[in-house]
């Protein structure tokens, strides 16, 4: 799962079932600068996967359309707005239960589709 929480309020997301790469990674914030249709600042943590040699040339070619990377410091996840999220959805709305995939997927697409309506957050 990858997400972005946009500065409106909404909920950007791309689910798949696989590893998440700097290849997907890459390809998920072209899709977002695409959608935003505007340029974009993206905030992001460290992972290796953010920075990593093989998507360079593609940040570089994204930058040129508007795209901004901006890191925050080294080992902050607290500032980390979406690992928020990530946490509510595993801990608060997702009973603790073992799933199938089929039932994992189709519990986090409800959470996602009622993003903002039945499962909201606020930030202080």
């Amino acid at each position: 799962m990858l997400g972005a929480l946009i500065s409106n309020g909404t909920l950007f997301t791309a689910k798949f079932w696989e590893t998440t790469t700097a290849a997907a990674f890459g390809g998920f914030l072209g899709l977002l600068l695409e959608c935003s249709g505007k340029p974009l600042t993206v905030i992001l943590d460290n992972a290796s996967i953010h920075k990593a040699k093989e998507i360079q040339p593609l940040l570089a070619l994204l930058k040129g359309k508007g795209l901004t990377l901006y890191f925050l410091p080294p080992y902050s996840p607290e500032l980390n707005r979406i690992e928020k999220l990530w946490h509510k959805m595993k801990y608060e709305w997702m009973a603790f239960k073992a799933r199938s995939a089929a039932l994992l997927e189709a519990d986090v697409t409800e959470i996602l589709d009622g993003f903002g309506s039945k499962y909201r957050m606020t930030f202080c």
